[in-house]
């Protein structure tokens, strides 16, 4: 018996155990922002004031993380409040029915040193598509302030506002279908 218990000692600990760390986007230092082109001749920009996101991971290069950001679409910012109550009319978001924007990863893929194409689950305006964003895991520090450890990413792809129904009273000559995501963000370790 004292053999057996020996044995399933061992074995426990012979085993990996993976400690998961949390991580939460700090909104002082993270910028959601997008454009798109106007008519065909230049690019409107704007950004969401208004978000909270996390990541877990068990690896310290990220390679395994599991990203979910959730945005208040009605903090929609471009700079001009007539075009943002525009946005936020059924003619576009619908923000009052669809107030939140969510993401959250299903796979993540190394495609470079720390570069990683992230496909996850993209919903607003009550469609839920699949996307893959680029993930540059830009690295990580101390601050010497006061102890906290961030971690820096820059997120970046392509949506179709085709695909969850966006102005759609809009043609692609007054409003390109391709919208361009870009979020620098850092993100405070739990």
């Amino acid at each position: 018996m004292k053999q057996v218990f020996t044995l399933l000692t061992i074995a426990f600990f012979s085993v990996p155990i993976f400690a998961q760390t949390s991580w939460k986007a700090d909104p002082a230092h993270t910028q959601i922002s997008f454009g798109v082109t106007h008519m065909g001749i230049s690019e409107v920009e704007g950004k969401f004031d208004k978000f909270d996101g996390s990541i877990t991971a068990t690896k310290d290069d990220f390679s395994d993380a599991q990203y979910e950001m959730v945005i208040d679409v009605p903090s929609i910012n471009t700079g001009v409040e007539m075009r943002d109550n525009h946005l936020r009319s059924a003619d576009f978001f619908d923000a009052e029915k669809y107030p939140k924007m969510t993401f959250k990863s299903t796979s993540s893929k190394k495609i470079d040193d720390n570069k990683y194409a992230v496909t996850g689950d993209l919903t607003f305006h009550g469609i839920t598509k699949p996307v893959t964003l680029e993930v540059w895991y830009r690295g990580q520090v101390k601050n010497p302030q006061n102890g906290q450890i961030s971690s820096g990413f820059a997120i970046s792809g392509n949506v179709k506002r085709s695909d969850y129904n966006l102005g759609s009273g809009f043609p692609e000559a007054v409003l390109s279908d391709n919208i361009l995501l870009d979020i620098d963000t850092e993100f405070k370790k739990q």
